[in-house]
């Protein structure tokens, strides 16, 4: 079983379901880790700043929502609902979208609310990250932002399998906006490929 498993788990407002990026407030939880361990941890985590009244805030509903029999729980149970939607809906759109595009293969997003599309980048590409001393997918991700406004995260950060050039995009833009990102997406992807044919 699991139960000697030492774990520590965080959880934030940013993150999770409710989706409100930007709103700083979250939790860490410590399972069989040593009492020594977590008196550090805790000592650490005192000395930084918490964050402000509104993060406090919805980290407590996060952790404690209305529960049946209260006033809000309906609207909250139908809120919580359309948002889980809205994200399937979402993702789902966004890995059809990137799929479609020469060049570019991503599998489902399952459990975060991020994609990590593989893509591939000519020769040359690779060569003049290499001159800039920066990997191929950070001079992919740069090109993107300067030509579209669209912001990802060079995948090279995450420790992706060796030759893999990629980057990590997310799901939270409102649904009327995907559509318009994957044309962003499709449209850069050519443009970046015939610059460095």
């Amino acid at each position: 079983g699991c139960e000697n498993l030492e774990l520590i788990s965080f959880h934030s407002t940013s993150k999770g379901l409710i989706g409100e990026c930007g709103r700083r407030g979250g939790y860490m939880e410590m399972h069989n880790i040593s009492p020594y361990v977590q008196a550090q941890v805790y000592k650490l985590a005192s000395s930084g700043l918490c964050s402000g009244i509104a993060g406090q805030v919805m980290t407590s509903l996060m952790v404690n929502p209305p529960k049946p029999g209260d006033e809000s729980y309906e609207k909250f149970m139908e809120e919580e609902k359309c948002i889980f939607d809205s994200l399937v809906r979402r993702s789902a759109a966004l890995v059809e979208g990137l799929n479609k595009i020469d060049g570019i293969v991503c599998e489902q997003a399952e459990g975060a609310m991020y994609a990590f599309p593989a893509i591939t980048v000519p020769k040359r590409a690779c060569e003049e990250a290499a001159k800039n001393r920066q990997t191929p997918d950070t001079l992919y991700a740069l090109s993107l932002l300067e030509e579209t406004g669209i912001c990802v995260v060079p995948a090279s950060g995450f420790g992706q399998k060796e030759g893999r050039v990629g980057f990590r995009t997310t799901f939270l833009p409102p649904e009327d906006k995907i559509d318009g990102a994957i044309e962003g997406f499709a449209r850069h992807h050519k443009i970046f490929c015939e610059r460095y044919a």
